[in-house]
């Protein structure tokens, strides 16, 4: 995930698990599920119902109602809500924003399909069969599976991908457990041999991966998406280098995939004209063609008002005006996503690639990171600014992982007097009367907070927070006075640029439970560079052979999360519902992860 953007408030989705279309939750456009995409409040939490019209009702549904039949060669625009250009890195193995999955989705899928639970099946363009011991996974590619440029997809295309996330000079995020898992993969990732031992073709169709350890995380993050190595060019024979792979334009310019769509014309930044991909695998496509386009989340609502936008994620701060226009339709259900506040404690070490943390940074204090969160009025937020579409998260684990997600865990509710009180045994005191208080050893504390620009609630949110902090006695101010855009942003988090104490972002969870992609030592994701090793052994735990026992996993992840409440490297602030404005004229479309219509289906009926 070194572009840009995280979910971010203003701000996500990682490592190894299947990123959801949007269509539903089956045609996956990533590989990796976990990235960074820039909120703008785009992705929204949770609610409850009431007689508050402010407040959004709980029973969205999740598909359209209408019924027809979708027409002969129709036409949809798709709106991509952001307020500054795309990035547009369109490869699996290279993207990180969450923009760059959105339109990936149309053009590209893994091979392997999943099902509503984010398990693996045999649905999609290619099958597999695991062992009995859990070790050996066996893939074969379908008949008639071929690239937009007619070429079949074969088995030495997703072999490139793992060659490439693997590969010594690969400087991307989505090195993670389960790409490091495949056997031989840590030899050819240090760049002491050219081959990848657990990786094994058979035949064009036909492969075979074997595991260092048996996991559950196979059956709900193996990667399935191909790169076309004829396309993008070869790197393994010196065709083109690493270095300049991500910047081509057979990426950036005119990118293929094997999905229902394909790419026919790209304005940097602005749009993407796709046509309908007539040997597509499943079927012809309903419709002719597709206009994605970067439309601001100042505007959105008026663009679909005014029917120039079939569908769109609708910012959770204008669910007011749109909740009302008679030619839209609302879907929505809680998303694989949280927001959160993250304590930079440490640093990225490139050579070594793991996080370091420091014991003597500022935010190194668990008491001070508790006592923040007990100061953050997160319900009113939620109520308030997003109009019931939030609510205040608990634990590093979402609510959507029902097996997982610790009910036990109260959270931090807001609690100025508790945070006084943390603040106060932790010696952190106002010693000069001036209402701020010192650092532990009598100096003068001023906390440096990083957020990101963007919609109409970035801004209010974040002096919220910083009045929260002030009321409790701690100086939290912006860095460099202001927030700042996507691109600033991630330059200065992912760099770890010492003027940042705390960052304000979100993730987006993907479709596995295991959170080693963000928290673990070895992940650049982990931002905060917060490490322990109890952390490292309860990782290591929720991903082992022994977590194939639903109870003993869910064991090892409440231990987790109650180990993570307590260490706090990371608030998680609302989980929230993410919201679809769809026009009425739209068939076949819904946001059911357990649904059997696919992306290709989706059509417009007039």
């Amino acid at each position: 995930m070194k572009k840009r953007s995280f979910l971010l408030l203003a701000s996500l989705m990682l490592v190894l698990s299947v990123f959801l279309a949007a269509c539903s939750g089956n045609d996956n456009a990533s590989g990796d599920g976990k990235d960074k995409g820039k909120d703008k409040d785009t992705d929204n939490g949770t609610t409850e119902k009431g007689d508050d019209d402010n407040k959004a009702e709980l029973d969205f549904p999740l598909a359209v109602s209408n019924d027809k039949e979708a027409m002969e060669d129709g036409e949809m625009t798709v709106a991509l809500v952001a307020d500054e250009p795309f990035e547009g890195t369109l490869s699996t193995v290279f993207y990180s924003v969450q923009y760059d999955a959105e339109i990936m989705e149309y053009f590209d899928e893994a091979l392997l399909d999943v099902d509503g639970d984010y398990l693996i099946t045999n649905e999609g363009a290619a099958t597999y069969e695991l062992s009995e011991d859990n070790k050996t996974l066996k893939l074969k590619i379908k008949d008639n599976v071929n690239w937009s440029d007619g070429e079949p997809v074969k088995t030495s295309d997703l072999l490139y991908s793992y060659q490439l996330l693997g590969h010594p000079d690969y400087v991307g995020d989505r090195y993670g457990f389960m790409i490091e898992n495949i056997e031989g993969m840590p030899a050819y990732h240090e760049g002491k041999t050219k081959e990848i031992s657990g990786i094994k073709i058979i035949d064009e169709k036909n492969m075979e991966f074997k595991f260092t350890e048996a996991t559950p995380s196979i059956l709900s993050g193996f990667w399935s998406n191909a790169t076309p190595r004829h396309h993008v060019g070869d790197v393994m024979t010196g065709e083109v280098t690493m270095k300049d792979l991500e910047s081509s334009d057979k990426i950036r310019v005119n990118p293929i995939g094997f999905g229902p769509y394909k790419v026919d014309k790209i304005v940097p930044g602005e749009s993407i004209l796709f046509s309908r991909n007539d040997d597509y695998w499943r079927g012809k496509p309903a419709l002719k063609s597709i206009v994605q386009k970067v439309v601001s989340s100042a505007t959105i609502v008026e663009s679909m008002k005014n029917g120039d936008v079939d569908l769109a994620t609708i910012p959770a701060d204008q669910y007011l005006t749109v909740k009302d226009v008679d030619t839209l339709e609302l879907l929505a259900k809680v998303d694989l996503s949280y927001t959160y506040i993250g304590f930079k404690q440490g640093k990225w070490d490139a050579k070594k690639k793991e996080n370091i943390t420091d014991p003597n940074a500022k935010m190194a204090s668990k008491e001070l990171r508790q006592a923040m969160w007990y100061a953050m009025d997160n319900a009113t937020i939620g109520e308030k600014l997003y109009h019931g579409l939030r609510f205040p998260g608990t634990t590093l684990i979402i609510p959507v992982f029902e097996s997982f997600h610790n009910k036990e865990i109260e959270g931090r509710p807001y609690d100025p007097e508790k945070a006084k009180e943390l603040l106060e045994e932790a010696g952190f005191k106002d010693t000069d009367g001036d209402g701020i208080r010192e650092d532990q050893n009598g100096e003068k504390l001023v906390i440096n907070f990083a957020s990101m620009s963007g919609g109409e609630t970035a801004e209010p949110i974040a002096k919220a927070y910083m009045q929260n902090w002030a009321d409790v006695g701690l100086k939290v101010e912006l860095v460099d006075g202001r927030l700042h855009d996507i691109n600033a942003f991630y330059d200065m988090v992912e760099n770890d640029d010492p003027k940042i104490d705390i960052y304000q972002g979100a993730w987006g969870t993907g479709s596995d439970p295991d959170p080693s992609g963000t928290y673990g030592r070895t992940d650049s994701f982990n931002m905060t560079r917060w490490t322990s090793e109890k952390n490292d052994e309860l990782l290591k735990q929720g991903t082992s052979e022994k977590a194939f026992d639903l109870e003993y996993r869910k064991k090892v992840y409440d231990e987790w999360q109650e180990y993570m409440f307590e260490e706090v490297p990371a608030i998680p602030t609302v989980y929230r519902y993410k919201l679809k404005g769809v026009n009425k004229r739209v068939v076949n479309y819904d946001i059911d992860p357990a649904s059997e219509t696919r992306l290709y289906e989706v059509g417009v009926s007039e």
